[in-house]
């Protein structure tokens, strides 16, 4: 018997004879305080991402790349890190081959061993998808997948963020329901409320320790 096994048939035993306890578990408990009306949750939730350092845009869905690419421009950044099979990675290439003197994109289509030096040192920015956001908590939802790894939202100096307004729930339990995470917890899934920031030195927080010094979303309202 694997050490694993011993443990779990440890436990299984220690339950021999028990009862368990019902579960009292109050929905309206934890979300009735955490309900918006539709037209309040781009309010809720740019108010407690900006609080943490979060730059927000609101846009459309046809205008984002022109937003998108004003920002680069603005802060002078010479790349972009896109995945291009993405439909906002198409969008995007599409939109930078009418307009070629914008930033040099780089698409994520190759094994991060074949480029990690480049993905490290030199890239910039980086702009993904989302899965959605949180009203409640001022949380994008991150999903990374094989086309949109992890490494995309986690390395680049800066993250920008695409978001759709029809796409932020109330609260954490809401979006567990709908995904039916009971059923399977996702592998990856990730909430994100800013930059990365850390005050474990001498207590002064600095950004961009363990991540992105800074987040940027840009909020794609309904049209």
């Amino acid at each position: 018997m694997s050490a694993k096994e011993n443990i779990l048939a440890k436990l299984r035993k220690s339950l021999t004879g028990t009862t368990p306890v019902a579960d009292n578990f109050n929905v309206e408990l934890v979300t009735q305080t955490y309900r918006y009306a539709p037209e309040e949750r781009i309010a809720q939730l740019r108010k407690l991402m900006e609080a943490v350092h979060t730059e927000i845009h609101l846009t459309s869905g046809e205008d984002w790349p022109a937003l998108l690419a004003q920002l680069l421009r603005d802060r002078q950044l010479p790349s972009l890190l896109i995945a291009p099979t993405t439909s906002h990675g198409q969008k995007i290439t599409q939109f930078w081959a009418n307009n070629p003197d914008l930033p040099v994109l780089k698409a994520y289509d190759r094994p991060v061993e074949e480029w990690k030096a480049e993905l490290f040192n030199d890239t910039p920015a980086s702009l993904t998808g989302t899965l959605g956001a949180i009203a409640a908590t001022g949380s994008l939802i991150l999903w990374p997948t094989r086309e949109e790894p992890r490494l995309m939202s986690l390395v680049p100096p800066v993250h920008f963020a695409l978001l759709k307004a029809s796409e932020i729930r109330d609260n954490f339990y809401e979006v567990q329901q709908e995904f039916e995470w009971a059923q399977g917890m996702p592998t990856n899934a990730l909430l994100v409320s800013g930059p990365s920031k850390t005050a474990d030195i001498e207590q002064v927080l600095a950004y961009g320790a363990h991540g992105p010094k800074d987040l940027v979303v840009l909020i794609l309202e309904d049209q």
